[in-house]
């Protein structure tokens, strides 16, 4: 037996790319779909996408900033280190935090921090950032396989999903073992293209197979009301263009030299 799980990874209170995914999750027919945290961020009215969500009965786990605005924390605690990339999530947060209503904060704090499901005879932990923390960042670059080897055992899971970083990648380590940052469908993935990804695996009698699905999405709306809500021109851009404008200290070498800045 065949079956088809649909992921999405951070969602930045981007209704709008949420909208085109879920549209075209159900128009290819799957098991289930779950996201994986990160509901707010970035994007305006941030209530809009927890709606959304519950609406269409979507399970999911709690990112960092479900943790924090259910927590009343003051920060993301996105775990960035550069004072830029502070500044501009600090901007992010606060707006998402006046805007989140309290139910939907509490909401967010009952969802689980992981979630354990079974696929043709597959393992798979979801989790935000890893395992081994909510806020820490998988790049490809900088995840060898022994590396990625030891939280799969450590961890007890043949395959390992996760977000946070906003770039997605799949790294096979194993004839059943499998490593995916589902990417995020919140903002573009730093390629000069406005598309969003989501994530699709499908599990048989042959392994698992990794899909990432591109959606195009009305971004122009989506910079507009940007806009009208006075948020950075910064985050518009990336919106516009496709490349990051903030966030970027955090990239390793090889990702930092495939960005435009």
């Amino acid at each position: 037996m065949t079956t088809r799980l649909a992921f999405l990874g951070g969602i930045y209170s981007n209704y709008h790319a949420l909208r085109a995914a879920l549209d075209d999750i159900d128009r290819r027919g799957v098991d289930a779909t779950y996201f994986l945290g990160d509901l707010g961020a970035f994007g305006p009215f941030p209530d809009r996408v927890p709606e959304l969500l519950i609406e269409r009965g979507i399970r999911g786990i709690q990112g960092n900033y479900e943790e924090s605005l259910s927590s009343g924390a003051t920060d993301c605690n996105c775990g960035y280190t550069d004072p830029r990339d502070n500044f501009y999530a600090q901007i992010s947060y606060d707006y998402t935090a006046e805007r989140t209503s309290a139910p939907y904060k509490r909401w967010m704090g009952e969802l689980p921090k992981s979630i354990r499901l079974e696929i043709g005879g597959l393992r798979v932990l979801l989790s935000h950032g890893s395992p081994r923390k909510i806020n820490e960042f998988l790049w490809r670059s900088t995840s060898p396989e022994p590396f990625l080897n030891r939280i799969c055992d450590e961890h007890g899971a043949d395959v390992i999903l996760c977000t946070h970083s906003g770039l997605h990648w799949h790294k096979q380590i194993g004839p059943r073992r499998h490593v995916v940052n589902v990417g995020v469908i919140g903002r573009p993935a730093n390629d000069g293209r406005t598309n969003v990804w989501y994530t699709m695996l499908t599990a048989g009698g042959d392994g698992l197979d990794v899909e990432f699905i591109p959606i195009d999405y009305d971004h122009a709306a989506l910079a507009r009301e940007m806009r009208n809500e006075k948020l950075p021109e910064e985050f518009i851009e990336t919106i516009e263009t496709g490349w990051w404008t903030t966030c970027l200290e955090i990239l390793p070498a090889k990702e930092r030299a495939a960005s435009r800045f």
